[in-house]
């Protein structure tokens, strides 16, 4: 048993497991889905039961991956994508600090995601089982610029009020 090995292992499944359950609470959450919609229209995002059902698919699938370390990248490019929306929406023009409203937990849960890619799963991971080796340098940048890409197209395509009108 390595270290190294069991401290990616934790990581991986706290963020995971966060994430999942996160995205689960979209749905099954006392509000469900439809105050998620709501929460969503609240923010910016229209419409918002689209929005609700792609972030909750996101959170759950990319939450399984980041836990199981498999396909390591596109797990990392969800989390990334998915904490730069919810910066640049519920967080924006907050400040720093979480307990403010700021994006300090989002940017610390984008960035470990990337800097895990980086570093890789782990020997304790479905990549590592299937002989993947999709980390490195060029992974983790790859899987940077696909998260904030589609989080950039996501946020450019959503209707804005002035488009809800007749």
């Amino acid at each position: 048993m390595h270290g190294a090995d069991l401290g990616l292992l934790m990581m991986r499944a706290v963020l995971g497991v966060m994430l999942f359950v996160h995205g689960a609470n979209k749905v099954f959450g006392p509000g469900g889905l439809a105050g998620t919609a709501r929460w969503f229209e609240s923010v910016g995002l229209r419409p918002g039961w689209l929005h609700a059902r792609l972030a909750a698919a996101c959170e759950i699938g990319a939450g399984l991956l980041m836990a199981a370390g498999l396909a390591f990248p596109a797990a990392g490019a969800a989390f990334a994508g998915l904490m730069l929306v919810a910066g640049l929406t519920d967080h924006r023009g907050k400040g720093f600090f979480v307990f403010k409203g700021g994006w300090e937990y989002v940017g610390l849960v984008g960035l470990m995601a990337i800097s895990l890619v980086a570093v890789g799963p782990g020997a304790w991971s479905l990549d590592e089982v299937l002989g993947w080796h999709l980390t490195g340098v060029g992974w983790a940048g790859s899987a940077a610029v696909v998260g904030a890409a589609a989080a950039l197209v996501l946020l450019a395509a959503r209707r804005t009020p002035a488009q809800d009108r007749p």
